[in-house]
């Protein structure tokens, strides 16, 4: 997993660009005014988010059109999954534990009241 991209993502207002992103490409003016953010404010946003290779940009006539690039987002979901695993593999000895405990207690004769 590339350190840039939760670097990258770890700003707010790029991670507001991501997430409106998602429905599809955009302009720069379409971001900032969504996000009501200044043309330079959003370019540089996006110049970071270029950078890191999260979106990539297609220019059309005047217009530069962003999107997201699938890429690092499954790199980050990989990565993800590693802990995933691991927690669940913890969680199944805490399981296993538990159910050890449980027929422990269930093994033990009851005293007569």
């Amino acid at each position: 997993m590339n350190a840039a991209t939760l670097t990258a993502l770890a700003e707010p207002n790029r991670l507001h660009i991501v997430e409106l992103l998602r429905t599809g490409p955009l302009t720069v003016g379409e971001v900032g005014d969504r996000l009501h953010l200044r043309q330079p404010q959003a370019s540089k946003h996006l110049r970071v988010l270029n950078e890191a290779g999260i979106v990539e940009a297609k220019a059309v006539a005047n217009r530069r059109i962003y999107k997201l690039r699938p890429e690092p987002f499954r790199e980050l979901d990989e990565w993800l999954d590693s802990f995933r695993r691991l927690w669940e593999e913890r969680f199944d000895r805490l399981d296993d534990y538990l159910q050890t405990l449980q027929n422990r207690g269930s093994d033990t004769p009851k005293k007569p009241k």
